[in-house]
Order: C-alpha cells, then sequence, then structure tokens
C-alpha cells in the first residue's frame, strides 16, 4: 500500500469591484488609492484569497460559508481578523503552512512598493518569514475590467502540512 505524505495544497481566488470613497485594503494594509474595494467586510481581495486557499486545502468550504456577508457581524470586518480565526481552523486541524503563494492584479496604485509591509502584516498572524510568504503584483495591461482600473483581483495557493 502506497503511504500518501501529509501534505495539503489548496487554492483561491477574490475578486472585488472598485470605487471611489472607498478604502484600498490589500495585504491588512491600506494603501493610498482613488479607488478602494466594495465589499461586506474591509474587502481586502489579498486576505481573502489566501484564507481560500488555506481552507481549500483542508476541503473545510471558503471564507463566505465561515463569515456570511449576510450576517451583519462581519459587515466592515477587518480581513486580519478573518485571516485570523482561519489560521485557527488549520492549526485546529493539526496542519501548520508550509507557504503561500499570492497574485494581485491591480492596474493602480503599485503593490510592489507595499509587499514587504503586507508580509510583515501577515507574517505575524500566520507565523510565516519574508521567505514563506509570496507575494506578487501585476496588471492586467489596460485590458477588461481590471485594467480600466473597476476591479480588484488576487490569486492564492498555499501548501501545508500535518503536525506532529
Amino acid at each position: 500500500m502506497k503511504v500518501k505524505p501529509n501534505l495539503r495544497i489548496g487554492y483561491g481566488v477574490d475578486v472585488h469591484q472598485l470605487a471611489e470613497g472607498y478604502p484600498l485594503w490589500i495585504g491588512g494594509i491600506q494603501i493610498p488609492s482613488i479607488h478602494g474595494a466594495v465589499g461586506h467586510s474591509d474587502a481586502d481581495v489579498l486576505i481573502h484569497a489566501i484564507c481560500d486557499a488555506l481552507l481549500g486545502a483542508l476541503s473545510l468550504r471558503d471564507i463566505g460559508f465561515h463569515f456570511s456577508d449576510q450576517d451583519p457581524q462581519f459587515k466592515g470586518i477587518d480581513s486580519k481578523i478573518l485571516l485570523e480565526r482561519v489560521f485557527q481552523l488549520i492549526t485546529d486541524k493539526g496542519y501548520g503552512i508550509i507557504n503561500i503563494d499570492a497574485t494581485v492584479i491591480l492596474e493602480t496604485p503599485k503593490v510592489n512598493p507595499h509587499i514587504e509591509q503586507m508580509q510583515a502584516v501577515m507574517g505575524k498572524i500566520l507565523d510565516l518569514s519574508p521567505e514563506e510568504l509570496s507575494i506578487k503584483a501585476t496588471t492586467h495591461e489596460k485590458v477588461d475590467s481590471f485594467g480600466e482600473q473597476r476591479a480588484i483581483k488576487a490569486y492564492a495557493s498555499a501548501l501545508l502540512y500535518q503536525l506532529s
């Protein structure tokens, strides 16, 4: 009989509309911008994608299942709180994180100058070093809703291991 290693991989994606008059939260930090993300919580697209990747790795459904946008207790909630709760679910199931790889798609403002701060904020919550929490950024070259600055998107993958 083949022995399976105790590794699990998860994938997450999130999209939010951009509009004037909203703050832009990405990776647990507020970035100065004319346009911000619209959502029930603080609409932090990167944290939401990471939460879905972590939950998906253990087949725990998705962020909307655990933190419904129909529930008033989550209205305007800081997504770092959601990330903390998801990390607790993961550790309660006996798993730790090996690494996370994520990409943010946003035309403007530029995300790259803020990546180290995002890694520090989320790394503290998830007990990860910058080498274990990869964040990349790209544009959509002025194509479609992302390139036209009407939306923001993030993708994330997470590799988990079973704690001994």
